[in-house]
């Protein structure tokens, strides 16, 4: 079921008018799959106004949009996030925490979900991007996260290399369609598949994608509410059987 996005697409539109007649950045909140594909509906009526989705780092799921430029604006603007860093008070004794334990306890702070971008778990500790009016709050009254004591500080850098871990997937199909892998990648029945995409649950590139027949592209990612992502990496080879050896790369 489509969900009704009117006011958010009343908002961008807003935003985006107030930094071209000003000459000022403006920002959206942290924004989820359902609003940025809202936005993305709604592209044509920016008439060229800049703009530019990002939520802290490459990869990020859940990003801000930033209205105005350089050229526009005449200066630079950084978006508002800061990066809360966050690990355990005693790594021997920690629980293994996963990302609604992390969400359900900021949220317990009384924080709203759009000040929120992604939460990251690296073998440095775990990194909560947020925006940057909330995160000194964050960071200093989250110190538990179920029965794991916790120590946060802001942080400005970021663990070098991959930050979000993924696997390689090899998967056979007689054809692209984006059901079949979903079905394939996420365990599940073609039916239940497809029940996904009349419910609005799954996206590529932050848009919503309705059509279970539709055929993805190299570098496109998809995302399934509720069950996971991955990028579709292309078909590899063709078995002696006549199906596709896809390679998928899967978010973990």
């Amino acid at each position: 079921m489509r969900e009704d996005y009117s006011l958010e697409k009343k908002r961008f539109l807003e935003l985006a008018n107030k930094a071209y007649n000003s000459g000022i950045y403006t920002f959206t909140d942290f924004l989820g799959l359902g609003e940025q594909s809202a936005f993305h509906e709604i592209e044509r009526e920016l008439f060229g106004i800049p703009y530019r989705l990002f939520g802290g780092a490459e990869g990020c799921e859940r990003v801000m949009i930033r209205f105005g430029s350089e050229e526009l604006c005449g200066y630079d603007m950084p978006y508002p996030i800061s990066i809360i860093h966050c690990r355990p008070v005693a790594e021997k004794f920690a629980e293994k925490l996963s990302h609604r334990d992390f969400l359900g306890a900021i949220l317990n702070l009384g924080i709203e979900r759009a000040v929120l971008g992604d939460i990251i778990f690296t073998e440095e500790g775990t990194y909560i991007f947020a925006k940057e009016n909330i995160a000194d709050f964050i960071a200093e009254s989250l110190t538990r996260v179920r029965k794991t004591s916790v120590k946060c500080s802001i942080t400005e850098k970021l663990p070098e290399g991959k930050l979000y871990n993924t696997k390689t997937v090899k998967v056979q199909a007689v054809g692209e369609r984006i059901d079949a892998l979903v079905a394939k990648v996420f365990s599940m029945s073609r039916d239940d598949a497809s029940t996904l995409f009349s419910r609005g649950l799954i996206f590529i590139n932050g848009r919503l994608c309705e059509s279970a027949s539709h055929k993805l592209k190299e570098g496109d990612i998809v995302s399934a509410r509720g069950h996971g992502r991955f990028i579709y990496r292309g078909v590899e080879n063709l078995t002696k059987k006549g199906k596709l050896n896809i390679i998928i790369e899967l978010y973990v």
